[in-house]
């Protein structure tokens, strides 16, 4: 383990403090990025799939019932917008 007190230790090994509110708020990440990216304000859906491996989304493209959200945020991610009954 590392020494608290090494002065070359890794921030990640400092203590945390896990009863304390996150600083990454997912409104103002999402705020932030379309300020960034200049889009407009759209809600995040009630639900969202994770779709590690693409299947849902190939089948839900293909088929017309899904959507690219052009005004989603994400740098790194696609949304993909559909309805289910």
């Amino acid at each position: 383990m590392t020494d608290p007190s090494d002065s070359d230790a890794s921030p990640l090994f400092e203590a945390k403090a896990f009863d304390e509110p996150s600083v990454f708020d997912p409104d103002a990440l999402l705020k932030n990025a379309r300020r960034q990216k200049d889009l407009p304000e759209r809600p995040v859906p009630e639900i969202c799939v994770l779709d590690p491996d693409g299947d849902v989304v190939r089948h839900l493209t293909a088929t017309g019932a899904a959507e690219r959200d052009e005004t989603w945020p994400g740098y790194h991610t696609d949304l993909y917008r559909f309805e289910r009954d």
